[in-house]
């Protein structure tokens, strides 16, 4: 680690290996060779020739394939200070290794040829690891909210009692903001399109050339690219550029998956401070430098601190792509370096931590019990009432009546600290002729959760279940957090 410059923390602290390999040079140089092969071989393989000889022969696509991996960075570099230019650099460096082959790399083809296919290769492939992610996560919150969707606890409106529900009714809350966001990833991912290649204002107009004017030829040159690297089809115009409309789409998706990663934690730091429910706290780890106590729920905190990063971030290709100035301008470029790559690799730290968090939640059923029997004689109020009414009693005097004990309960409560005696009240007054021990049958939590338990069942069943069986071979990965 250098500790004389400054280092990004996503890399250092928070994004996995397998996304920084992704978003590395490595992956973008080498990508960069395999687009410069396509064309070649698409090129060869369209007849491209002069005075009726072939321009480009399978030597030189032998050389080419021979070293697409081992990458001379010091001579492209050592060339970059001189030209000022990455791709040209990289094109005499691979030229340096490929002789024979040098004359025809690059071909017909604009700087954004190499640069713009590879954004969206890379980007493509970082959509598939999120979905891995994502998806994991998706299957610890399924069985989370399976075990637990029996298990009554107090709900909240506005951050106030309301009418119970379950832990695993919550947790399918949290499950399915996870799932409207695979929703949207699949959709963005199956829709990936390639640049192609189509010249400095995506006219085509250098192909059309080297093809001596043969429309039909210079038509099966994007599609033969797509082919070959992997994608169904291009965008069918552009500019210089691929629509950076793209950008903008993705990183919706990043900030979608960011929000719904930030109300889980937000949930589950405010349940942590209730003492109802837990994020995993490690045998050795220090929850405070001053309060030995303490046990801060620190990865959920990081996981809000990230994604607030990550929605943010995603203004950066909204504003680029409405700012592009005709077929292409150049002020997206430093931008796209930054937005990118860093909003990818904070989702990523996001999903491990979500899935690491998830996967060690502690429950406490009897604080959870505790605090929802404070409140239930309030939310009784109503099969109370009814009782009193079906035994002679008159409805608006009964209410009214409730509402002034109710009160004074409250009062109980909050100006003197003790326990609800709500119930104790009900029983002493005559209007509703029901002794403490018939009041308290209506105590029972289970009567008061209404379908929280067959609707995580269904959800589980005819939503999640479904998802999981057709990403079968993603499932399985556990994730470890640096710090």
């Amino acid at each position: 680690m250098s500790t004389d410059r400054y280092v990004s923390p996503l890399s250092e602290r928070y994004a996995s290996r397998e996304m920084q390999y992704i978003f590395s040079p490595d992956m973008k140089f080498r990508t960069w060779r395999q687009l410069w092969i396509a064309l070649a071989e698409t090129e060869k393989e369209l007849g491209l020739s002069r005075n009726g000889k072939p321009v480009i022969t399978q030597e030189q696509i032998d050389e080419l394939k021979a070293h697409a991996e081992d990458i001379n960075y010091e001579v492209a570099r050592e060339r970059e200070r001189q030209v000022r230019h990455d791709v040209m650099s990289h094109v005499y460096a691979y030229g340096k290794q490929c002789p024979k082959a040098a004359g025809i790399i690059h071909l017909g083809a604009t700087s954004c040829y190499v640069g713009d296919n590879t954004d969206i290769i890379v980007m493509t492939e970082g959509l598939k690891l999120l979905k891995k992610k994502l998806v994991n996560v998706m299957a610890q919150l399924g069985r989370f909210a399976d075990r637990y969707k029996e298990l009554p606890t107090l709900a909240f409106t506005h951050f106030q009692p309301a009418q119970p529900t379950t832990v695993g009714k919550r947790a399918a809350l949290w499950l399915q903001e996870f799932y409207l966001d695979l929703e949207d990833l699949d959709y963005i991912l199956n829709g990936m399109k390639l640049l192609g290649s189509k010249g400095t204002t995506g006219t085509q107009a250098s192909f059309l050339e080297l093809f001596d004017g043969d429309q039909e030829i210079v038509d099966r040159i994007d599609p033969m690219i797509a082919e070959k690297m992997g994608f169904k089809e291009c965008f069918p115009v552009s500019g210089q550029t691929y629509s950076r409309k793209m950008d903008t789409k993705v990183a919706n998706v990043l900030a979608g998956i960011a929000a719904s990663a930030h109300k889980m934690s937000n949930d589950i730091r405010l349940l942590q401070h209730l003492k109802e429910l837990e994020e995993p706290f490690e045998k050795n780890q220090i929850g405070s430098s001053a309060m030995a106590y303490k046990r801060n729920p620190m990865r959920s905190e990081r996981i809000a601190s990230l994604a607030r990063y990550v929605m943010i971030d995603a203004l950066n290709p909204a504003i680029t792509s409405a700012t592009q100035w005709f077929e292409r301008t150049l002020d997206d470029s430093a931008n796209k370096r930054l937005s990118i790559p860093e909003g990818f690799l904070a989702v990523d730290g996001i999903l491990d931590l979500c899935l690491n968090v998830v996967d060690g939640l502690v429950v406490y059923p009897k604080v959870i019990e505790k605090h929802l029997q404070s409140e239930l004689p309030f939310m009784a109020t109503e099969n109370i009432m009814m009782d009193a009414v079906k035994r002679g009693g008159n409805r608006q005097e009964l209410h009214e009546r409730i509402r002034e004990l109710s009160m004074e309960a409250g009062r109980h409560v909050k100006a003197e600290g003790k326990e609800n005696n709500l119930l104790e009240l009900i029983a002493a007054d005559p209007a509703f002729s029901m002794s403490l021990e018939e009041l308290q049958k209506n105590m029972d939590p289970t009567k008061y959760i209404g379908r929280s338990r067959e609707q995580v069942e269904s959800f589980l069943e005819k939503v999640i279940r479904p998802v999981l069986e057709e990403n079968a071979d993603l499932l399985g990965m556990k994730a470890e957090i640096t710090v």
